[in-house]
């Protein structure tokens, strides 16, 4: 989902040209349209996969127009109101932000897990972003990444075994959201705070075309990545990276069955001096 423009564009684009039948969504019908024109073997589909009426049209049509459902992609996106934090942001751009980020995934995962396992598997290829660490700020944004990367190991793990494959990718690429005077400036503040290092403000600032993503999102929903899942990658430009899974890092221990809770103190010694 999210086909029409930028990371998703490129993907479909690279999908089709090796042989994929592709529906494309976006909540512009008119970029839908003509991502449609330029694309072989492609079906648009416009309107927000949050709503759940949409994500079982896109997953049924892709069934029936293609005899099944192989692959999953989710790129849909949108960046914050300019200025957003937790100082200004509603209510109702919070939960529109989580909206597009997280309820998007999750719909069209909803609408597709069943058929991928009643035929043997799939793959699903959901999209994140290094927001999800909270350096670039905002609320609804990286809340949102975040969840898609905790909501895909889950559908992983609880899919393995039915053949299903889910992972994550967290794609820098110059797209429509990450161009303009006023995320240059974005970027250039955090920066300027001690939140982004110099090569990171350099990558940012620098990203190369979506054309230089799409072929991890297309090796991860191949049969060559068919031991693959649970993971959750970083492509931007020439680096491949991955984010390891957290693994809880002990700071303090001592048996309950034989001791007192901690007091404040304590953990202050422990935890506060770590």
């Amino acid at each position: 989902m999210g086909g029409s423009r930028g990371v998703g564009l490129a993907v479909t684009e690279l999908l089709a040209e090796l042989g994929a039948g592709v529906v494309i969504n976006g909540r512009d019908s008119e970029a839908v349209s003509q991502a449609v024109q330029r694309i072989p073997r492609s079906i648009g589909l416009p309107g927000s996969p949050a709503s759940p009426a949409v994500a079982d049209t896109l997953i049924d049509t892709c069934v029936r127009e293609f005899g099944r459902i192989d692959i999953l992609v989710n790129c849909a996106g949108t960046a914050e109101p300019p200025g957003s934090s937790i100082l200004n942001v509603t209510s109702a751009q919070f939960r529109d932000l989580l909206d597009t980020h997280l309820g998007t995934v999750f719909e069209t995962c909803r609408a597709a897990a069943p058929k991928m396992v009643a035929q043997g598997g799939g793959a699903i290829v959901n999209t994140s972003s290094f927001a999800f660490l909270g350096d670039y700020g905002g609320t609804g944004y990286p809340a949102g990444k975040g969840a898609v990367n905790g909501l895909t190991l889950a559908i992983a793990a609880e899919l393995k075994p039915q053949g299903v494959r889910a992972n994550v990718v967290c794609p820098g690429a110059k797209t429509r959201l990450s161009t303009g005077p006023e995320y240059e400036a974005h970027i250039v503040d955090l920066h300027r705070r001690g939140l982004l290092d110099d090569i990171s403000m350099q990558g940012a600032l620098d990203a190369a075309p979506a054309e230089y993503v799409a072929p991890t999102y297309a090796y991860l929903a191949s049969d060559r990545a068919r031991d693959i899942t649970g993971r959750i990658f970083v492509a931007a430009g020439g680096f491949i990276g991955e984010f390891a899974r957290p693994t809880p890092t002990i700071l303090a221990y001592r048996d309950h069955h034989d001791t007192p809770p901690w007091s404040v103190a304590e953990l202050h010694e422990k935890v506060g001096g770590s």
